[in-house]
């Protein structure tokens, strides 16, 4: 007989804190990289996470516990997941699943088998994108309230008009103005650009937009600098069959995959020129061509792009066409800066305080009236996500938010007289180990995008992917 999720839960890492009901999730994957990553992001916000290599194992776990969730390869080997999963809802397993593929084909067929509570999670995927697919299966079998991209629970705030948009924390006049005009255009099939800093929550706005739109496909967010330039056209538009080198058959592309709904383009600026030509079309024309095909699909995608880069400057600078600026430009939603919403910081210092307690099981921060106006007064130019890891550094450490603030941004002298930014090092850490967590702050920083990231680093992208590999490479 199964065991709760509240004793499996209990054995593993003791009662959760607040009385809260858990949430226990399951991980089938073939590949052991995969599976470690998955491990490691759910563990995030799900308190109870195991993997297995094949149904076999999973059939094992499935009889010793009962989980909340399933997130499951399509292809595991020589066996379906897919395949797996109808058999396991044909014994009468409900529990909500999440179906994972790098082929748009396949996941293309699962939505057509229409499998109840089930999510499709195209590869490769950001945390984040992981982290929404599972809070909204959660959230639909009242679980723990879900978290935003940003680390926040999800609030529904309402606007002027009673529209409530899921995921938005605020109350203030700017993200209150910004609620009015997402009503606005919501339902309506025009190109969006949404600008503002790395951690202002762009893709929860899309998410937003897609929600009231009233279209019936699905929401598609891809990130455009985590695509190699080779390999953007194809996972775009698709591809036929020995249309280049290891084709060996047919795939449809994202723009396919998001028919009906919509099809976020994260990182716009970081599309090649090429490729910036070719997306000037598809809006045009709303067709697209797969690579290798000599006519063109129409298509009815709802195209919504995202950047943290100054457009106007880009266009100048020709690293960005001006006649697809336009086109995208035709609406543009400037999401306000933390340092801009400062009287909505007591709000999400509450909400990350009440959910870091139960992540971390520790009790929740306590911050008087001057800390809070002090942390009001910070710049915050990591925004909402810098916000959220003060919060978790200072519950870690035992320390005030405040004073976390201050070691990160405090200024040492060096022997030449200048004085120079100090994260707060220990004086025992190699270089080595100081720039690996510098560098790896400043992806958590870019949400993962190592383009951005290595712009902010002033190295290139090749020689930040090559010291990750290393690192991964060593700890193997």
């Amino acid at each position: 007989m199964n065991e709760s999720v509240n004793e499996h839960i209990t054995e593993r890492s003791g009662t959760p804190p607040g009385g809260l009901p858990p949430s226990a999730a399951l991980v089938v994957e073939d590949d052991p990289g995969i599976r470690d990553f998955m491990r490691f992001a759910l563990s995030r916000h799900c308190t109870f996470v195991e993997v297995a290599e094949t149904p076999a194992q999973a059939d094992s776990l499935l009889a010793r516990y009962r989980f909340d969730l399933l997130i499951v390869d399509i292809r595991l080997g020589q066996v379906s997941g897919l395949d797996w999963i109808q058999e396991q809802r044909a014994r009468g397993d409900r529990t909500p699943v999440i179906l994972m593929s790098e082929f748009m084909d396949e996941l293309t067929s699962a939505r057509a088998v229409g499998i109840a509570a089930a999510e499709v999670l195209p590869k490769p995927f950001a945390v984040d994108q992981l982290q929404v697919a599972v809070d909204h299966l959660l959230r639909r079998q009242g679980e723990p309230g879900p978290l935003t991209p940003d680390g926040g629970e999800h609030t529904a705030v309402p606007d002027s008009h009673g529209l409530e948009l899921e995921g938005i924390v605020g109350q203030s006049e700017a993200m209150r103005s910004l609620m009015v005009l997402i009503r606005r255009i919501a339902g309506r099939s025009t190109t969006v650009l949404l600008e503002g800093e790395s951690g202002t929550g762009k893709e929860v706005i899309a998410r937003c937009l897609h929600q009231f739109s009233g279209r019936s496909g699905p929401f598609v967010p891809v990130n455009c600098g985590s695509i190699s330039p080779e390999l953007l056209e194809s996972e775009l538009f698709g591809h036929v069959k020995g249309a280049f080198t290891g084709a060996q058959q047919s795939r449809e592309g994202l723009f396919s995959y998001a028919s009906g709904g919509t099809l976020l383009l994260d990182e716009i600026a970081e599309m090649p020129l090429h490729m910036q030509a070719k997306l000037l079309r598809v809006l045009e024309e709303r067709a697209i061509r797969p690579v290798g095909m000599e006519k063109e699909v129409p298509v009815d995608v709802r195209v919504l792009a995202a950047t943290n880069r100054n457009m106007t400057e880009e266009v100048n600078r020709g690293n960005f066409r001006e006649d697809l600026y336009y086109r995208l430009n035709v609406l543009a939603l400037r999401l306000p800066s933390l340092r801009d919403r400062p009287s909505d910081i007591p709000h999400m210092v509450e909400l990350f305080s009440r959910h870091l307690a139960r992540e971390l099981a520790l009790p929740p921060l306590q911050i008087g009236e001057q800390e809070m106006r002090q942390l009001q007064q910070h710049d915050w130019p990591g925004n909402v996500r810098e916000l959220k890891n003060v919060m978790e550094r200072a519950m870690l450490l035992g320390q005030s938010p405040v004073q976390c603030l201050k070691q990160a941004y405090s200024v040492a002298p060096v022997s030449t007289g200048e004085r120079v930014a100090s994260h707060g090092y220990p004086g025992d850490m190699t270089l080595a180990e100081v720039e690996k967590d510098h560098i790896l702050k400043v992806l958590a920083e870019a949400d993962g995008n190592k383009s951005e990231a290595a712009r902010r680093l002033g190295v290139s992208r090749k020689t930040l992917e090559r010291k990750v590999k290393a690192w991964h490479t060593r700890a193997e």
